[in-house]
């Protein structure tokens, strides 16, 4: 089974991929933030894909969404059930192709999937950081990720691309490092968060910490607020689709295992089923 998905994938698979990591700083040369606060280490959780050239100008940088990882394209293993989340745009012969780009694909600060955040272990106190963790801003992600690019040898970037937070990203790259940035592909992104946005964000950030596990934040080695987690995803799904969408991949129908006489009060529609799956899928 497992052989023969990858067979499947073909010749434009990356194959099977690691996680790589790369630490530095020290609490004599800490990371500065934008509100001046510092961390005295950052460790970065990173994949690649393809070769870097000579010149060290043929990298392309992607980045992630708000809840996503480094696990941009191929598999861990011949039986993992999901590919990275962009695994059919990188590869040889794809959109960004491997056989000519190095593609360096981070988890953000503050990720949580591999990278320094709040899970943590802060190395001033030996305990996870929570909610003492830094607030951090899309500059702070993006001046962090230069210390990694300079350790691959990455001199010049032929194109920064990532969606929704990654997208702002990207956009921020091209502001901050413009001459390493050759070309700029921001998707669904803006160059900051509108007032609908963040009274969403509000929302979303409000279930979890109405969810009884939240803890104030000291959850770390406990249960984790995962109902929470999951209700805030459900709306936060919604904003990434529109009406018009949404009627299309849905409309008014019930869910496929059921007849609209057989629902009821906990799933009546297809659109109420996709929300769950969505929430629990990222908790599981």
């Amino acid at each position: 089974m497992a052989e023969s998905m990858l067979a499947r994938e073909g010749a434009g698979s990356v194959g099977i991929v690691e996680k790589k990591y790369f630490t530095y700083g020290s609490e004599q040369e800490p990371f500065v933030l934008e509100n001046r606060q510092t961390l005295p280490e950052v460790t970065h959780c990173y994949e690649t894909y393809g070769e870097l050239n000579a010149r060290g100008d043929n990298a392309i940088l992607i980045e992630h969404g708000l809840t996503g990882s480094s696990h941009a394209a191929g598999r861990f293993a011949p039986d993992s059930r999901y590919a990275g989340y962009w695994d059919a745009l990188i590869g040889p012969g794809k959109v960004l192709d491997t056989e000519r780009y190095f593609v360096v694909a981070p988890n953000a600060l503050g990720g949580c999937r591999g990278t320094t955040g709040p899970s943590s272990i802060n190395p001033r106190t030996g305990k996870p950081y929570g909610l003492s963790f830094p607030i951090i801003t899309i500059r702070d992600m993006v001046r962090a990720q230069r210390p990694l690019l300079e350790h691959l040898g990455v001199r010049r970037l032929a194109l920064v691309i990532g969606g929704s937070m990654g997208g702002m990203q990207a956009l921020e790259w091209a502001v901050t490092f413009p001459e390493m940035v050759e070309a700029c592909c921001p998707i669904a992104a803006s160059a900051r968060q509108a007032a609908q946005a963040i009274a969403f964000n509000e929302c979303m950030r409000r279930a979890i910490m109405l969810d009884h596990r939240w803890n104030r934040g000291e959850y770390y080695g406990f249960e984790p607020p995962a109902g929470g987690l999951a209700l805030a995803r459900m709306i936060g799904t919604i904003t990434y689709l529109s009406d018009p969408i949404m009627t299309q991949m849905f409309g008014r129908r019930p869910p496929s295992e059921q007849t609209p006489r057989e629902h009821d009060l906990h799933t009546r529609f297809d659109v109420e089923r996709y929300l769950a799956d969505e929430g629990e899928k990222l908790v599981r």
